[in-house]
């Protein structure tokens, strides 16, 4: 990628740009976003792994098939109507 006169003079410009004091401290801040950034990759696989462990474990586990319920029973109605008059008036 840099041959070595371009990683010179990167170095030189990065140098120039930051300060001799300057690079330590931001060489640890970049060494502890990497440790950081690391981590958190490592934990969202583990959360993942363990989200397809649960998800294979639910799957694998069939709730049982629930009763069929019985037909309903609906009484006979009375389709002959008495005469036309004699409804039933009782209080």
């Amino acid at each position: 990628m840099f041959a070595g006169p371009h990683l010179w003079i990167l170095l030189i410009v990065i140098l120039l740009l930051f300060g001799a004091a300057k690079l330590p401290a931001l060489a640890k801040s970049m060494g502890q976003s990497a440790r950081i950034f690391k981590g958190e990759m490592k934990a969202m696989k583990d959360d993942d792994k363990t989200a397809d462990a649960a998800a294979g474990t639910a799957a694998s586990v069939a709730p049982a098939p629930a009763a069929e319920p019985a037909p309903l029973q609906t009484p006979p109605t009375d389709t002959t109507a008495g005469p036309a008059g004699t409804a039933d008036t009782r209080s």
